[in-house]
């Protein structure tokens, strides 16, 4: 009894019955006697016809079988009795037709439909932003008449790597505290904001020389902050939306001199209008539903995020110092390269997808970085000598910050900042400095910041565990 039944008729037990039965004597036959109905009756052939027609309807379910024992189960979930399996098809029993189906449906194992990929961008949404980066600069067009004569934007750009490196560490702990509600992100962004625009203030104070620019710094520093709300909270519309007074002013410059008050006016309307957007967007989340709570990340996890804001504007800064028409492009091309960020997501996961060793995800992990590197640098190929930056020298640090905000968007935010903090450290003291090798200080460091940034890339996302 220790042995395998046999789960289909016909079996062992069929030898055993001929064993006890060949020393039987042999019963002569009497009329109306069922045993003799073989000897009168043919025995029914299965019908071919039949079984080829059923195999042709079956034939995309039957072909992935491995076994003919799945192809029975369907057999019985489509609802064929015994009867129609004898009368209809000639076969004695379900099983004896599910392997005539299994040997004459040839093996087919198709893909599986593709899944949707998680990681579509939104296009417009990308564009937008690209241009909300840039719109800003637009208020200076406007104003830098009434501020810059005889003084310093030395204040300006002290405010504005302070509001970069504040906005990008309040922007990630946000999106942190954005997993346990949108009401509890919105009070993180109510409570960390002001405070970021009063220490950029406070830090363009040290380096004012005027009441005049200090204001200017004052009200940038305000602009960062509420604008860094609006695009954390998915409101650009909104915030295009505020920036209009500045767009219509500066159109008209061309055609029309609209005089001090026109200009300082436009550029207030437009930061009221920012602020107001940025008020009721926050008192909407605020009023939102708790969330789940959960634990409140420690300061110390958005860090690596503000060290990477400050070592970038400090980079951005140093290269708008010899060419500030490129600094407008790489703030346009920020838009393009979130766009990038969300598309390098999705082909990833469609590499992992063909891939089947973890070598071959790895060659198909330094392809897409390739690709993407590539998509972003080209454009910027030709708008370099429109803005009169060398390529060599705006390429890498484009190259730079987009491998930095990838590794950002896996979470590894560490070595994007442990890289661009020399970096920058570097070339602002060449700079400074005026140290040797002077302005080829900016794209050495770049271009080894960018190949450093690259290789962390590919050993950190080259594995499938970032991307399940």
């Amino acid at each position: 009894m220790s042995g395998p039944m046999a789960l289909e008729p016909g079996g062992a037990e069929q030898d055993t019955l001929a064993l006890r039965l060949a020393g039987t004597s042999r019963v002569r036959a009497r009329r109306g006697d069922d045993r003799t109905l073989a000897q009168r009756l043919p025995r029914l052939a299965p019908d071919e016809s039949a079984v080829s027609a059923l195999a042709a309807d079956l034939s995309d379910r039957v072909g992935p079988a491995v076994h003919p024992y799945e192809v029975a189960a369907l057999l019985e979930a489509e609802g064929l009795s015994a009867d129609v399996i004898r009368d209809r098809y000639g076969h004695p029993d379900l099983f004896s037709l599910a392997a005539a189906l299994y040997e004459r449906v040839p093996r087919s194992f198709p893909e599986p439909a593709p899944a949707p990929d998680p990681w579509r961008p939104d296009h417009v949404r990308c564009l937008l932003r690209g241009v909300l980066f840039a719109l800003p600069g637009l208020a200076y067009l406007l104003t830098a008449p009434l501020w810059s004569s005889g003084g310093s934007t030395s204040p300006l750009v002290v405010a504005g790597v302070v509001s970069w490196a504040w906005g990008q560490a309040l922007g990630h702990r946000a999106h942190l505290r954005m997993t346990a509600g949108r009401r509890e992100a919105g009070r993180t962004l109510l409570a960390g904001a002001p405070p970021g625009a009063l220490l950029a203030t406070a830090a363009a104070a040290l380096a004012a020389d005027g009441k005049a620019v200090l204001w200017v710094a004052a009200a940038q520093s305000a602009y960062l902050a509420a604008a860094g709300v609006l695009l954390v909270l998915a409101r650009e519309r909104w915030l295009l939306a505020a920036l209009s007074p500045l767009v219509a002013g500066a159109v008209l410059l061309p055609w029309w001199e609209p005089g001090p008050a026109v200009r300082a006016g436009l550029v207030l309307l437009a930061l009221l209008a920012t602020l107001a957007a940025t008020a009721r967007a926050l008192r909407e989340v605020c009023s939102a539903p708790a969330g789940t709570g959960g634990t409140r990340p420690r300061p110390v996890t958005s860090l690596p995020y503000g060290l990477f804001g400050l070592s970038a504007a400090v980079l951005v800064l140093l290269e708008g110092r010899l060419h500030p028409y490129a600094v407008i492009v790489l703030t346009v091309s920020m838009g393009p390269a979130e766009w990038l960020l969300y598309r390098y997501r999705g082909w990833s996961v469609a590499a992992l997808r063909r891939a089947t060793t973890p070598a071959g995800f790895l060659l198909r992990s330094a392809g897409v970085l390739g690709c993407c590197l590539l998509a972003y640098l080209l454009p910027l190929l030709p708008a370099a000598p429109l803005t009169g930056a060398p390529p060599a020298e705006l390429l890498p640090l484009a190259a730079a910050l987009w491998t930095a905000l990838l590794l950002q968007a896996f979470g590894a935010a560490w070595p994007a900042a442990a890289v661009c903090l020399p970096a920058a450290g570097g070339a602002g003291a060449v700079t400074v400095l005026r140290l040797p090798p002077g302005a080829e200080a900016l794209p050495l460091c770049c271009g080894g910041a960018a190949l450093c940034l690259a290789v962390c890339a590919l050993c950190l996302l080259g594995r499938p565990a970032p991307h399940l």
